[in-house]
Parts: structure tokens; sequence; C-alpha cells
């Protein structure tokens, strides 16, 4: 028996012709948690550190939102470090995605206050009485024309004081080490048994639609848009969390 309990991520197993560009649709999202699990490093490490992080940060009677929030991976991994008297709010531009969210929270029994929404980010975002903003791996998906104005706007409605933490795959400062690190990347993949036929397809895929930028950018970024603290809570070659405070 498999026991693995997600389904597997087979979206890029067999060859094709020609390489759509990568969305969340149904055969994604049927797969998704055993796709971030198997290609983010530490992913499960990175969810702890958000929970940790953001009961610091959540306060009572406000609401907590994750932008791009998937399946609900981190707002059911916020669930039993914040108070009952948080309220969470889960966006994200997928409505299969949002579907698949809600039936999770169904399953996972959520009894606190809670809505998911679907709504494309690259047309801004409506934050009320936010005490902590989470984007896991959703900026880097944002078109660069509206990315700066997306951050802009969740500093200007976040609560004083409150939280932003994001995390992003991010380029090297260097051509040299940003290329290493990229080979590091897809040899984690390699032994988490993706093919070299998966890893190449996947990349074509993502090469227009996933677009990082350099981590002294995302810092120079939030300082920009007016967090006055940003520090990064972890790195790992090419990719990197951080967290920024209003």
């Amino acid at each position: 028996m498999n026991p693995d309990p997600f389904n597997k991520d087979e979206v890029f197993k067999d060859p094709s012709t020609e390489v759509e560009d990568f969305r969340f649709g149904k055969r994604v999202v049927a797969v998704f948690d055993d796709m971030v699990s198997r290609s983010v490093p530490f992913y499960e490490e990175m969810q702890r550190m958000m929970a940790e992080m953001a009961k610091d940060f959540a306060v009572e009677n406000t609401n907590v939102y994750d932008l791009g929030c998937s399946t609900g991976t981190t707002l059911l991994g916020l669930d039993p470090e914040l108070s009952e008297k948080v309220r969470f709010v889960g966006i994200d531009n997928s409505e299969e995605m949002v579907q698949q969210c809600r039936q999770n929270f169904d399953k996972a029994g959520i009894t606190r206050p809670f809505e998911i929404i679907a709504s494309d980010l690259n047309k801004g975002i409506l934050i009320e009485n936010a005490s902590v903003v989470v984007m896991c791996l959703t900026l880097q998906f944002i078109r660069p024309l509206y990315r700066e104005q997306l951050v802009a706007d969740i500093c200007r409605q976040i609560n004083e004081n409150g939280c932003f933490i994001m995390v992003e795959k991010v380029l090297g400062e260097d051509s040299l080490l940003n290329r290493l690190f990229i080979k590091y990347y897809y040899d984690m993949k390699r032994r988490h048994h993706y093919s070299e036929m998966e890893i190449s397809q996947k990349r074509e895929a993502l090469e227009n639609v996933l677009i990082p930028y350099r981590l002294s950018e995302n810092i120079e970024l939030l300082h920009r848009s007016g967090f006055r603290y940003a520090e990064v809570f972890f790195k790992w070659y090419n990719f990197a969390g951080l967290i920024a405070v209003k």
C-alpha cells in the first residue's frame, strides 16, 4: 500500500509535443498537495514556521488572510495555533482550488468563522481588519506589472503592527550561483522521484507564468511598500521565506 496520503503528481509524466502554460486547473488541483510536498524544499517546516510566527501576531477579533490559499494547507495549519476569535479569509484565483479548499475545511471540521473567496489578485485586493497576511508561493505568480501595487495595498490595509509572511522562489544574486542553486533544486526533485521529462516539461510550462525576483528585490519591495521591518526567516538555495511588519 502506498503510504502517501495524496494523489500522486503525474501531471507532466507523459511526453507532450506542445507544453501549455501552467495553470491551477482541475488536473493540478487533484494532485497539488503531493506536488508541493515533493517540489518545495522543507515545505512542512515552512508551514510550521509560518504558523509559529502568525501565532505571535494574530489578534483576537481580527482576520488572518491567506492570499493564494490553494487547498487550504496553510490555514489548516494555523487553525490549532490561533484563537477561535480569529477569522480566516482564504483567496485564490482558481475556482477549482477554492472548491477543494472548502471541501478540506469541511472535512477538517473547522469551527471558527471563515470565508474562502475566488478572486484574481492581479486585479487588486480588499483587506479588512487583518493582523496577519500570508502569501505562500503566490507572489511569484502575480504579473510583475501588478506586483508592487499588490504588496503596497497589503501594507496600506493591514492593521498597525500586523505582519505579512511570504514564501517565494527566488533568483540568485549572480548568474553563477543562480545556475548552481537551480541545479541543486532539480537534484532535489530527482530525489523525490520526478523524471527528467517531468522536470523539463514543468520547467517549460512555468517559464512564462512563474516569474521570480531576487531575494534583495523582494526585501526592497517590502520596504518600498511601507513595511517597517523585513527579515528572512528561511533560505534554501532558490527558495526563501520573509516576514515583514507594518
